[in-house]
């Protein structure tokens, strides 16, 4: 991931002061992008962050208000400090606090540890843990009372399928912050959950893999599919809203029953 100015697309009016907010990392494609609409036709008010696409973040904006919803777009490297204190601070701004963060920003990269480049293992843990921790700690700081963070982690970690281990590795530091920020945030009504989705039909998961490695993948749950953006973005919608409020500190393994 690029380290980025702050700028931001702004296609929609301030939101009412009872609307609740949600700040999506990674927001513009994917997962991120089914979470960031799945939200706002729950009717929250979204930011949808990106890094390098601005198209694929306008497009996301603009599907949403479409739909009557209410979005901006903001670029921000999650790894960089100031820029997420920005982002945050942009939501602030323009809807007046923040209720739900969701971290869907992530890296993957696949080799056999005896073969992986350290750079490239570098900027996976520099987004996926680095990342992470940096999007944490803001939502600590600025989540308001009622509010959810919700972090991503993978299957993988439990599947430990090979050539998975820099990626897999980052997840697990994910995993193990996730009931420590829900501890720290004791008395302030705040949840904290991680989401690990399977195999799961993104660009993200597709890159490299030959349609047979995918057919195998897709045959290893129960259900005999791969998840899609919407499955995975349900969960999230679940955890972010008041019907999930009791789930707190938890993993959850959205994958279709795979081990």
């Amino acid at each position: 991931m690029t380290t980025s100015t702050n700028t931001d697309t702004n296609q929609d009016t301030p939101a009412p002061a009872d609307v609740r907010v949600a700040v999506v990392t990674g927001g513009s494609r994917g997962i991120g992008r089914a979470v960031s609409r799945k939200l706002a036709r729950d009717g929250l008010a979204v930011v949808v962050n990106y890094a390098r696409d601005a198209a694929s973040a306008e497009e996301t904006v603009a599907a949403i208000t479409a739909d009557g919803g209410r979005a901006i777009a903001v670029r921000a490297d999650v790894a960089e400090e100031k820029e997420v204190a920005a982002l945050f601070e942009r939501a602030e701004e323009e809807f007046g606090g923040v209720d739900v963060v969701v971290n869907a920003a992530g890296r993957m990269v696949l080799a056999p540890i005896a073969d992986l480049d350290l750079a490239a293992f570098d900027a996976v843990h520099r987004t996926n843990v680095r990342g992470t921790f940096v999007v944490a700690q803001q939502a600590a700081r600025r989540l308001r009372a009622g509010g959810s963070f919700v972090g991503f982690s993978t299957s993988v970690v439990g599947t430990q399928f090979p050539a998975y281990g820099a990626y897999a590795a980052s997840k697990g530091a994910v995993e193990a912050m996730t009931l420590i920020l829900a501890r720290e945030l004791r008395g302030r009504d705040i949840t904290v959950n991680t989401v690990a989705p399977g195999p799961t039909a993104t660009d993200l998961f597709l890159e490299g893999k030959t349609p047979e490695r995918i057919d195998e993948l897709a045959k290893i749950p129960p259900l005999e599919r791969l998840g899609t953006p919407e499955d995975i973005a349900a969960v999230v919608a679940f955890l972010a809203g008041p019907e999930g409020h009791w789930v707190n500190g938890q993993i959850l393994r959205a994958n279709g029953g795979m081990v």
